[in-house]
């Protein structure tokens, strides 16, 4: 009898679905797009409920595209968000919505904390930084700010050990969180302990009694319970394993196994890692850079988020191209932008639609150099090298740091476009390695979830085995040159005039009451 697994990655803008053969094999796989509000500027919030729905939708559409007998599944696992959190009460029901990175409300919470409170993660948890994006700071939000939290809320929770609590049909009692989805928060934990510092949340004023406990990624969290099998068309009683964050499982899937290599997970949130075999104090020191606790053991990596990344690219089909949902967009506007020449003709984008960090509050998205000659294929080509161009400046403060680049691996979505993968390997002069399969954390997901029912022995080696590549893209000299010009223009407008212009917008919000 073949063997099975379900995983599913519940990320910002869509949660994917699949079901894997032990061999790795692929049999089906289900996309559902989830739903982001913007209350207000600078705000998002997500259904958690929403990412149980489609979860539930995408595994009925899986079992019938791939006919695979539902006894047959071993076991089923995920991966989620690791910077958003939802509070749940002792059923586990949603107190609060989901808050995802996106969200800045809780700006003046990271103030107070930069103010007031003693970095005492820097040593523990390997991060210096403290923004509005992170968990712990968001939570400090929802403890002061929220109606009702204190009342009802027993536990906070990542999105993907929601849904999988909600599959497994616990009880607050029971909430867990994996530790690489834990090193997601930043702050707050201890990264060689792989669990909860209680001396961090005592400075940051968070209650451990309101932390899920650390469990393992491939730990079993419980078994699929009648109600939700019953949705999905399967027998209860599979096991359901932890998981682990989408970045981490995401690395882990393009092959980011030993330090010196990197990996852009192109994903809604463009996220640039590089693996290392510990914490580096320097490079902790430098603005912006993240270090965290992979999947495995004794695994680590500082990364780098541009949260609104990808999300540039929905929020211009969406919101100015007036093609919500159109699935083929993309590929037609790379299409078009292919025959636009490097610099996208003078138009400069800043990707900051959802804030850019603490190094510059107010940022917001922006075009630069518009004219009326200017059209869709030059700005959508502004796009693509925007996000090139902040790797650019994350690859600078690596290699300052005596990070070494060796290789870089594309993955996720934006991995598929053979014209911003190019736009990155010029822009960066390095070369980019496509795996085979561009599946993102999925494959993680059910690597873990195999292992975690003790059908795969050696997860690491697992791993290896089954990622290959298919495609180099190497750095075109002339465009490289090019590029090189531009980015140091780009970098000095950044770094002065447009920071006032920031300011200016932001004052201009203020007025507006936004």
């Amino acid at each position: 009898m073949a063997r099975y697994y379900i995983g599913f990655d519940c990320g910002t803008m869509g949660t994917k679905t699949a079901i894997y053969r032990e061999d790795s094999v692929r049999m089906a796989e289900a996309y559902r797009e989830n739903i982001i509000s913007y209350p207000l500027p600078g705000r998002a919030e997500m259904d958690p409920r929403g990412f149980v729905k489609n979860v539930e939708e995408g595994v009925r559409e899986c079992l019938h595209k791939s006919g695979v007998n539902p006894n047959e599944i071993r076991g089923i696992s995920a991966s989620g968000i690791i910077c958003g959190i939802v509070g749940i009460n002792e059923n586990w029901e949603p107190v609060t919505p989901f808050v995802p990175y996106l969200d800045n409300r809780a700006r003046c919470e990271a103030e107070w904390v930069k103010k007031n409170v003693k970095p005492v993660w820097l040593e523990e948890s390997g991060n210096c930084i403290v923004d509005e994006f992170m968990p712990p700071i968001i939570l400090r939000w929802f403890l002061n700010h929220y109606t009702g939290f204190r009342e009802k809320t027993v536990k906070v929770l990542n999105n993907g050990p929601f849904v999988l609590g909600t599959l497994a049909g616990l009880k607050a009692k029971e909430a867990f969180l994996d530790w690489a989805t834990m090193s997601g928060w930043l702050i707050g934990y201890d990264a060689h302990k792989r669990n909860w510092s209680s001396k961090q949340m005592k400075a940051l004023g968070i209650p451990m009694e309101i932390l899920p406990k650390i469990v393992k990624p491939w730990d079993v969290v419980g078994y699929l319970c009648p109600e939700e099998a019953e949705k999905m068309g399967l027998p209860s009683g599979i096991p359901i394993v932890a998981g682990a964050g989408d970045t981490m499982q995401s690395a882990l899937a393009s092959g980011l196994l030993e330090p010196g290599l990197s990996t852009d997970v192109a994903g809604t949130a463009s996220i640039f890692a590089v693996a290392v075999d510990d914490m580096v104090e320097k490079i902790s020191l430098a603005p912006g850079m993240m270090f965290a606790t992979g999947t495995l053991e004794d695994s680590y990596f500082y990364w780098s988020m541009i949260r609104a990344g990808g999300l540039s690219l929905r929020w211009f089909r969406d919101n100015v191209a007036g093609c919500p949902g159109e699935p083929s967009f993309y590929s037609g506007m790379d299409a078009l932008a292919g025959e636009v020449p490097p610099g996208s003709r003078g138009i400069l984008f800043y990707p900051y639609l959802q804030g850019a960090g603490p190094d510059m509050p107010g940022a917001c998205g922006a075009f630069l150099g518009l004219y009326g000659s200017s059209d869709r294929p030059a700005m959508w080509r502004s796009i693509l090298e925007a996000i090139a161009f902040e790797y650019a400046q994350m690859i600078r403060i690596y290699r300052e740091c005596d990070i070494p680049i060796k290789e870089i691996i594309g993955t996720e979505g934006g991995s598929k476009s053979p014209l911003w993968t190019q736009i990155k390997a010029d822009i960066l002069g390095g070369a980019y390695n496509i795996p085979t399969r561009s599946e993102g954390g999925l494959m993680a997901d059910v690597a873990v979830a195999a292992y975690g029912v003790g059908d795969v022995k050696d997860l690491k080696k697992t791993m290896k085995e089954w990622i290959t590549f298919r495609g180099r893209f190497e750095t075109d000299p002339k465009n490289y040159k090019i590029y090189q010009d531009v980015f140091e223009v780009r970098q000095s407008i950044l770094g002065t005039s447009m920071n006032k212009t920031f300011e200016g917008l932001e004052k201009i919000r203020k007025i507006l009451g936004q």
